[in-house]
């Protein structure tokens, strides 16, 4: 409002100021103008004046003057004069001092310069000179009218702002409200209300909402990293103590128990292992040495270690085509190990598990299938978070193994490193199917010089194999 009117202020005095100077300036030049014709007394009180055509006539102009003499008599008068009443200009001006002032004649309003002259040091009479400023005055009153209804308009959003401002930011108190609650209880499961709004507050509120989901999902994977950490360290620590105070009371180092507690510190030493590789992982501790990685036949390096896995559990190597990635040799193999070690633990005696390997549109895509025991749907979101397991008594009996969950937390650690993606497909009772992508590194095809075709799969045995297959028995 202060600027409002500040701005009034200026936009209505200044125009009015500069316009007013102008209509005097021009005053006085044409009353200099007349002053400077030849100017005479003829006898008595008459002024003889000779003026040219152009002011005599002055009969469209806005301008007009006349010679009064000192009994304030006109003596000379424009001729566009003639139509108004005869009257002098101003008869308030005739003194011995040059005077402006706005007469009004016949409903007009009119500045007059009111000019004594002088023979010598005598006064002889006046010179009277006006201007029409009606058309001024109009947009002067246009002007404060316009102001005004300006100034009812930001009164009235003035009002309607004080009016409205409470019920508007009452959403942003009650949001303020819920925040402060959640932070006094500890309560990451409150969510703040208005989500339902299309304006900014609703925006804000389902983003704020977003945020708390991620706290409490953080909030509670800490927690379960927390219980599960402790769980997997306390199980081998308990095996450990116990075998230890058996040998104790038999007074001897018992081989059986002395296997058990090798065991149970290797298991340790991989889940420390583990942790240890996610935490420099999160951290941007560990850089990975890239360099172009024949994925094939790394592959194939991985199917012949499984192959030593006493599993009765047929795995086949159904399609493998030549691929070449730029990637860290030990993590992709850590990866497939991880991976196909997994399908061949859930897969009971009997099933099979099948791995193929090829490229489309620049990006190589690894399968591996099992016909084990399938993960349900609703754990399927959550098979790549750190110490989550479907099945925690399920992972323990089977075979007598199990992991602490956190194989296929590194393994998607490891595709996203490289520049991939990785999803899984899965029905229980019917097993489950790991899909990796990775960009794939194109290079030029090299051919013999002679021009005969090699057999490329004696040499690159990697290069579409199909159909291959092993099955080893317990």
């Amino acid at each position: 409002m202060v600027a409002f009117v500040l701005f009034a202020a200026i936009v209505y005095l200044l125009p009015r100021n500069r316009i007013n100077q102008e209509v005097d300036m021009d005053l006085r030049a044409l009353a200099a103008e007349l002053q400077s014709a030849n100017l005479e007394p003829v006898g008595g009180r008459t002024i003889r004046i000779g003026i040219d055509e152009d002011l005599d006539n002055l009969e469209t102009a806005a301008s007009f003057f006349m010679v009064l003499d000192v009994d304030g008599e006109i003596t000379l008068q424009s001729q566009n004069l003639i139509s108004l009443e005869p009257a002098l200009l101003d008869e308030t001006a005739l003194h011995d001092r040059e005077t402006l002032n706005y007469v009004i004649r016949e409903e007009s309003t009119i500045r007059v310069l009111t000019v004594p002259l002088h023979d010598g040091d005598e006064l002889i009479g006046y010179l009277q000179v006006g201007r029409l400023v009606d058309n001024i005055e109009s947009f002067n009153r246009f002007l404060v009218i316009a102001l005004f209804v300006g100034f009812a308009g930001a009164s009235a959003s003035l009002f309607l702002a004080v009016l409205l401002t409470p019920s508007s930011f009452k959403p942003l108190e009650d949001m303020a409200a819920v925040a402060r609650q959640i932070t006094n209880a500890d309560d990451l499961s409150r969510r703040v209300p208005n989500t339902e709004r299309t304006d900014e507050i609703g925006v804000l509120a389902r983003s704020f909402n977003q945020l708390l989901e991620r706290l409490e999902r953080l909030f509670q994977t800490q927690q379960r990293l927390l219980a599960d950490v402790s769980h997997e360290l306390r199980t081998p620590l308990t095996a450990i103590r116990g075998n230890v105070d058996l040998m104790r009371r038999m007074g001897d180092a018992d081989p059986e128990s002395l296997e058990i507690i090798q065991e149970e510190i290797e298991r340790m030493t991989r889940l420390v292992g583990d942790l240890l590789l996610l935490a420099r992982a999160d951290a941007g501790g560990l850089p990975l040495e890239k360099q172009k990685v024949e994925l094939d036949n790394l592959l194939f390096e991985v199917y012949r270690q499984v192959r030593l896995l006493e599993k009765t559990v047929e795995v086949k190597v159904s399609e493998v085509d030549q691929v070449c990635i730029m990637g860290d040799v030990d993590r992709l193999k850590q990866l497939l190990l991880n991976l196909i070690g997994n399908a061949i633990k859930y897969t009971p005696d009997g099933g099979t598990v099948d791995v193929s390997l090829s490229k489309k549109n620049g990006w190589a895509y690894l399968s591996i299938t099992d016909t084990g025991m399938g993960i349900p749907a609703e754990d399927l979101p959550y098979i790549f978070d750190r110490f989550y397991r479907v099945d925690k008594a399920r992972a323990r009996g089977h075979s007598g193994q199990g992991g602490a969950g956190l194989g296929l937390a590194i393994a998607k650690w490891i595709v996203q490193a490289h520049g991939g993606n990785i999803d899984v497909v899965s029905k229980v009772g019917e097993g489950t199917t790991f899909t990796i992508v990775l960009p794939v590194v194109v290079e030029p095809t090299t051919m013999p010089i002679d021009g005969s075709s090699e057999d490329l799969s004696k040499t690159r045995p990697g290069l579409r194999v199909l159909g291959s297959t092993f099955r080893r028995s317990s």
